[in-house]
């Protein structure tokens, strides 16, 4: 068994869990906030056998779309004077793990 840790933007999760849902699969879903740019994410946990690793990964990246935004970058602290101005980045798209897992019971 592998246990699937999904990292998705918000704006994707409910598309990822209803497809995920309706091919059978459990997931838990977590609030979660990212480190670089501290918005809200959703993290997906799942539990499933080996052989359907590929079609939970392939649910999750097929609606985890990626997008582009604008991020204000300061460097005023490396050149005092100087206004921050945005910078186009890429977010979205999933952050995927797999892990095994020894034993899994529901009690």
């Amino acid at each position: 068994m592998k246990m699937v840790f999904a990292v998705v933007n918000n704006d994707d999760a409910q598309d990822v869990l209803r497809s995920l849902r309706k091919e059978g699969f459990y997931i838990t879903k977590l609030a979660s906030t990212g480190g670089f740019l501290m918005k809200g994410n959703t993290t997906l946990i799942s539990v499933v056998e080996n052989e359907q690793v590929e079609d939970v990964t392939a649910i999750i990246k097929e609606h985890s779309k990626r997008r582009t935004q604008l991020m204000p970058i300061d460097y005023s602290q490396f050149n005092p004077g100087v206004a921050p101005y945005p910078v186009e980045i890429t977010v979205g798209g999933a952050t995927i793990f797999v892990v095994d897992v020894e034993k899994f019971e529901r009690a």
